[in-house]
């Protein structure tokens, strides 16, 4: 089908349920449909046509999404070609390498790329194995300076974060 305004191929088939007479179908290319959104933003529809003028202003034009279909990860081998068509990515290093396509997409669907949701119970007794784990890299870097000073702050800090999980786990204990 062609564009009703041009003879390039339509990519945008809109109905607009707003008129009197009826339904008007609308077969738009994407340079018409973007001037179509951009002009009915004042209309009630006005939040369908801002989302569909939003996913045309992510730059992916035919070509670029072409480019971007070939883009592979170098650890697990998956494309960007495959993570669109199955929404699932191969590796925990995929976030890393698609990175920068992934967050307009993120964007896009989810207006934020911060995780605002519940978290599991015990997600606190992994953030602090994980900054127990940090704490001990600092240590062994500030004794392999000589700082000792800096060392012993550190294990005693250590020691702290020790001994308060050790009296939530016997608390989470208790109640169970």
């Amino acid at each position: 089908m062609k564009c009703q305004y041009c003879e390039k191929p339509a990519t945008f088939h809109i109905t607009e349920l707003t008129e009197p007479g009826g339904p008007q179908v609308m077969h738009l290319c994407e340079e018409h449909a973007r001037g179509f959104l951009q002009k009915e933003a004042a209309t009630p529809a006005a939040s369908i046509a801002g989302a569909l003028a939003k996913q045309l202003d992510l730059g992916q034009t035919k070509q670029e999404l072409a480019e971007l279909d070939q883009k592979e990860c170098p650890v697990c081998g998956i494309s960007f070609f495959e993570f669109r068509n199955t929404g699932r990515l191969g590796c925990p290093f995929d976030y890393t390498h698609f990175s920068e396509d992934l967050i307009p997409l993120l964007i896009n669907i989810h207006d934020s790329v911060e995780h605002c949701g519940k978290r599991p119970r015990r997600a606190a007794a992994a953030d602090s194995h994980a900054e127990l784990i940090q704490l001990r890299r600092e240590m062994e870097e500030a004794v392999e300076r000589e700082d000792y000073e800096r060392a012993s702050e550190i294990r005693d800090e250590l020691h702290r974060i020790e001994e308060a999980g050790s009296t939530e786990i016997h608390a989470s204990e208790e109640e169970e």
